[in-house]
């Protein structure tokens, strides 16, 4: 099962971490490949560094993990990492949510031509962009589309004939979420917000992925890498380790539906952020323009690339690409400041940055600690849902921004900072 070219470099260390002159902390992992770590001023639980521990010992795994300053436990591996593979991807790395990130456009307003009461931009915005979930036998998810617009079926036929390619072979995806998802925001920590610069323009910003056809597509691959391993899976430091290998029949078709998904996660995006400018338009009545400066960036996906004079597969699960001179978009928690940034293209973190700020405690324990007062405080001067469904997102919930950006100064350079004047919550 042992990949050739990687688990030489890995000297046995039990686990010691050094400080050099270097921007990150690398840690030596028995059996594994080094994790590099850019953790400087920012926590990192153990839980964390015990997952990123256990996903550096998966054979296939090449020459480093990359740790971003956000990253925290997740689901099948953690959340800010990026995992290089070689000739394999994980799909559980990639997770369910594939494809999801981030759109930033520029407008020609300024603070000034914002009204003094904001929540009517809210309610239209909320009211274009159908955002959270119910459900329920015989219930409409309010998340999805009753009857999807005019624009959802211009964006669901470019979709459609690659979707339809897919379903042939797996015809269970069919029955999915999809073209009444597309357009949709989703729940969590996905958002609507529009934000000021250092210059007092408006931003519109959101965040979003493949929503249900997306989470269909990487469950059914999870299950189906777990299944080709079933007979090594004991050799994995986690069953959800699996890996699809190149050259397989399974392999090749999760290729092409990550693609698809990837595809309409970005397109998702562009769909929600045209309607949430009508919606802007209809509020306020002054003409304004949308300028050229738009980054549309995954945060969750995998592709291939050359790197270290190789081609591997890079997983960024929740990391952003940040190749020298790329834009790409970081945003803070509800409250906090969000940035657009520059690339600076570093080669040891596989040119990548972090996505946000990044969770220090779990959904469940955030609502057992805060309060609707606590979310009031943290939230003031934000035009926000403010009651206990969204207290999860409190800003408590999740680490320092400037210190994320701080520990990560050599990975990207900031452009924009931008600050949430309204936020719209799935």
């Amino acid at each position: 099962m042992r990949e050739e070219n990687q688990k030489n470099i890995a000297p046995q260390k039990n686990h010691q971490e050094s400080k050099c002159d270097r921007t990150y902390i690398q840690k030596e992992i028995p059996n594994g490949v080094p994790i590099k770590m850019w953790a400087r001023g920012v926590p990192f639980d153990e839980q964390t560094k015990k997952q990123l521990s256990d996903t550096a010992q998966v054979p296939v795994i090449f020459r480093h993990i990359a740790a971003m300053p956000d990253a925290h436990m997740g689901m099948g591996s953690t959340v800010g990492s990026v995992i290089p593979t070689k000739k394999a991807i994980i799909p559980a790395a990639v997770g369910v949510d594939i494809g999801c990130g981030m759109i930033a456009l520029l407008t020609s307003l300024t603070a000034a031509d914002m009204p003094d009461n904001l929540h009517p931009i809210r309610l239209a915005i909320e009211e274009a962009v159908p955002h959270g979930r119910t459900v329920g036998k015989g219930r409409r998810d309010i998340g999805s589309w009753q009857e999807p617009p005019k624009i959802v079926d211009h964006y669901w036929q470019q979709l459609l004939p690659d979707f339809q390619k897919i379903t042939e072979k797996y015809p269970k995806l069919e029955k999915s979420n999809h073209y009444h998802h597309l357009g949709t925001l989703g729940t969590g920590n996905h958002f609507i917000e529009l934000c000021t610069d250092e210059l007092d323009r408006i931003w519109v910003m959101l965040h979003s992925g493949s929503r249900g056809v997306g989470n269909a597509i990487g469950t059914f691959f999870i299950a189906q890498a777990k299944k080709d391993m079933e007979s090594h899976l004991a050799n994995l430091p986690h069953k959800d380790l699996a890996y699809l290998k190149e050259g397989t029949k399974h392999f090749e078709d999760y290729v092409e539906a990550v693609e698809w998904a990837q595809n309409y996660a970005r397109l998702n995006r562009e769909v929600m952020m045209q309607n949430t400018i009508t919606a802007l338009r209809r509020v306020i009545k002054k003409p304004f323009t949308t300028t050229s400066v738009a980054v549309n960036c995954h945060h969750n996906y995998v592709q291939k690339e050359q790197h270290f004079g190789e081609e591997i597969y890079v997983t960024r699960k929740g990391a952003v690409s940040a190749q020298k001179g790329e834009l790409g978009i970081i945003p803070g928690s509800m409250g906090a400041k969000s940035y657009i940034v520059r690339g600076l293209g570093n080669p040891d973190s596989f040119q990548s940055c972090s996505h946000g700020a990044g969770r220090v405690m779990s959904r469940t324990e955030a609502k057992k600690r805060f309060t609707i007062e606590d979310q009031k405080r943290a939230t003031q001067g934000v035009e926000c849902r403010k009651d206990q469904a969204v207290i999860d997102e409190i800003p408590m919930a999740y680490k320092d921004i400037d210190a994320v950006m701080a520990a990560q100064k050599d990975l990207v350079e900031i452009v924009h900072t931008l600050k949430q004047i309204v936020c719209v919550k799935g």
